[in-house]
């Protein structure tokens, strides 16, 4: 659908698409759900774990419509290592996406502490600055390194299947978008409290070069264990479910 649409284009609608995941995803953490006033019970304005994953869900659902047709809306390595093993990204590609993926990422996690800096009071503190992801100390419900390992695996593994079926040659048109952003609100409401919900290095490492300290030195593990999951659904689904199809 976006195979007519120059690589530069591209690029920057990924850039644009993955500012907006991380700005909007983000965002939504720190500057609403943790806001100081949020968390009194008599105030309404604290989103809380709903309403950070309706935030995710709702910057991939807005930009799978908005950029879909120019690059196919992967704004994450996870998911361009997942289509590049389905067969459906090039590999010339694959390096220029997650350029574009990780630059967006760094520029909005970059705005977005600018902006965060403004309260008075504001700093990187607590398990998760700055709505970094973490294991261990770092995890929201203290969870250790293979909990977080397995899970960030195995939801990018089903988050890609998820994206391969839906957008299937055969599968009805124009809907992929809708169970897509579905099921990232679903993926953050089952793994926020373990890691704070990856299954996106781009955005990651968007708001961890900020924060730095130990944001940066768990990284690792969650551009890892995302790919790993992502190249796993992207084998299956072209060499098992689709093996043989017309």
């Amino acid at each position: 659908m976006s195979s007519g649409v120059p690589l530069s284009k591209k690029f920057l609608a990924e850039l644009i698409g993955t500012f907006w995941l991380v700005f909007g995803g983000c965002g939504s953490a720190v500057l609403a759900a943790v806001f100081p006033y949020a968390q009194a019970e008599s105030n309404p304005l604290g989103l809380g774990f709903l309403g950070v994953a309706l935030a995710f869900g709702l910057t991939l659902l807005t930009m799978a419509y908005t950029i879909g047709h120019i690059s196919g809306c992967h704004i994450n390595p996870a998911v361009s290592f997942g289509l590049w093993a389905g067969g459906r990204l090039p590999g010339s590609h694959l390096v220029p996406y997650i350029v574009a993926q990780v630059l967006g990422g760094i520029i909005a996690g970059g705005l977005l502490y600018g902006i965060a800096n403004g309260r008075k009071g504001f700093e990187l503190s607590g398990s998760n600055p700055l709505a970094t992801n973490g294991f261990g100390a770092h995890s929201p419900g203290g969870y250790g390194f293979w909990s977080a390992l397995i899970i960030e695996v195995l939801l990018t593994f089903i988050f890609l299947l998820v994206i391969l079926g839906t957008t299937h040659k055969k599968a009805p048109l124009g809907f992929a978008g809708l169970p897509i952003g579905l099921s990232l609100v679903l993926i953050h409401l089952i793994s926020i409290p373990i890691t704070n919900t990856s299954v996106n290095p781009a955005r990651s490492t968007g708001v961890a070069v900020w924060a730095g300290g130990d944001a940066m030195a768990q990284l690792w593990l969650f551009w890892l264990a995302p790919i790993v999951g992502a190249v796993l659904a992207g084998w299956l689904q072209r060499h098992l479910l689709e093996a043989g199809e017309a």
